[in-house]
């Protein structure tokens, strides 16, 4: 059977708890070149521009904007950019497990006050909910059930809508991505999880099954490129 048939149940070397803090960093910097020139930051801007569209968003107050699985904080920090250049007022959050990310995360030195949090999310509590919650290349990283779960809770701690961006299981994503980050990648982290995590992505099928599994319907799902789902909850 070919292993793009089901989702790996594979863990990839970043969910250990043991990676030392300047193999994190080196991994940090990588995926983030890798979101930025393979369009993973568009498509996080998407979700956004989505959700105030589909919901005629008054800008009145400060937006809230967190995200599950920061990492290093790029996608906020993108989030940020995008958010400036239209005078948009915004709070930002951060929410990962891995000290170790955080601690990259905080010692960037920008313009942007985010708040980060180091915690499983299902620890986290808002005493006002964020107007969006959203997570980038996060979900692969967790079975169908612990999903279920998961984007209840995005839903539930959400005021206006929640949107994941992740990755299409395809034979082409692989073996691009296994040999670009074999031949470019410094990091042993993304030479190992970058191709293990398109094995752990998303047929279309597993999706839909997974949201109505956790009996919600109201969304849009969408490719983009490169093998990428843009998945969008309104309330």
């Amino acid at each position: 059977m070919s292993k793009f048939s089901h989702r790996s149940i594979q863990k990839e070397l970043l969910d250990r708890d043991d990676i030392p803090f300047e193999d994190i960093k080196q991994n940090m910097k990588e995926l983030n070149f890798i979101n930025t020139w393979l369009g993973g930051h568009r498509i996080t801007i998407k979700g956004i521009e989505a959700l105030l569209k589909i919901s005629n968003y008054r800008l009145s107050h400060k937006l809230t904007i967190c995200e599950m699985g920061c990492g290093g904080g790029d996608n906020l920090r993108a989030i940020g950019r995008w958010c400036r250049k239209r005078d948009i007022s915004v709070v930002l959050i951060g929410i990962d497990m891995n000290p170790n990310c955080i601690m990259y995360a905080r010692s960037r030195k920008d313009n942007f006050d985010i708040d980060f949090i180091v915690d499983d999310y299902r620890n986290v509590t808002f005493q006002t909910k964020p107007d969006v919650i959203f997570s980038s290349l996060f979900c692969h990283h967790f079975s169908d059930e612990e999903l279920q779960t998961q984007f209840n809770w995005m839903k539930e701690h959400s005021s206006v809508g929640f949107f994941v961006n992740d990755l299409q299981r395809h034979p082409l994503a692989y073996y691009s991505i296994k040999l670009l980050t074999q031949l470019f990648s410094r990091s042993y982290l993304v030479k190992n999880d970058a191709p293990l995590s398109v094995l752990r992505g998303f047929h279309k099928k597993e999706l839909y099954s997974i949201l109505h599994e956790a009996a919600i319907h109201s969304f849009t799902l969408q490719w983009k490129w490169a093998f990428r789902w843009l998945l969008v909850f309104k309330h």
